[in-house]
């Protein structure tokens, strides 16, 4: 499957870029979570805003500032809302926006997408659709650059978000004294595949 998914995912992106855009990394990521987001719209699971998490007035700045004017239409086929925050959702967007670039309307974008799309159920990179674990990585240091250099032993992106939220409440997620003591070491650092998502 995870091959299948990296060359269905990369071709859609090939399609997108071939629009006549001039893409730098940012605009990389959105054209990525975008295909995704279509996706789930196009199958019925989700709108626009409930798929990326921004509100309607983000995604058309967005749109209309970087991409192709007919993807307004395939974006917003009907009236949709902005997406209502639970209280997971709202503790990741906090947490990320607490360590985003300041005064970088971008870091905070890309808080609220990983915010939202992090409460699906593949690893953080497929989830925003992009090719492997390194571009999320990349994504990570340019506009969390503080979260980004605490991930010192490269923890999966999804498991040190939320070890994160833990700290900050004052739990920890395991009784060992460090993770090379923990029975559950593969469980956040081993190969990312199909059967260990989260």
């Amino acid at each position: 499957m995870s091959d299948r998914w990296r060359h269905s995912q990369s071709s859609n992106a090939r399609l997108w870029l071939r629009m006549g855009l001039e893409i730098d990394f940012d605009d990389y990521v959105l054209t990525c979570v975008f295909s995704r987001a279509l996706q789930e719209i196009e199958a019925g699971q989700a709108s626009a805003t409930e798929a990326t998490g921004l509100s309607r007035a983000e995604l058309r700045d967005i749109l209309t500032r970087s991409f192709h004017a007919k993807l307004l239409d395939a974006f917003f086929p009907e009236e949709a809302s902005d997406p209502e925050l639970g209280t997971e959702e709202e503790l990741l967007r906090d947490l990320l926006l607490s360590h985003a670039r300041p005064n970088d309307p971008f870091s905070a974008r890309f808080a609220k997408i990983i915010a939202r799309r992090a409460l699906r159920d593949d690893h953080l990179w497929q989830d925003l659709g992009l090719f492997d674990r390194a571009e999320l990585g990349r994504l990570f240091a340019m506009h969390f650059p503080t979260l980004a250099a605490g991930n010192t032993n490269n923890m999966r992106w999804k498991k040190y978000l939320y070890r994160k939220l833990c700290e900050a409440e004052g739990f920890s997620l395991c009784a060992a004294p460090s993770c090379q003591e923990c029975s559950d070491f593969n469980a956040c650092f081993g190969p990312e595949t199909d059967e260990a998502r989260r």
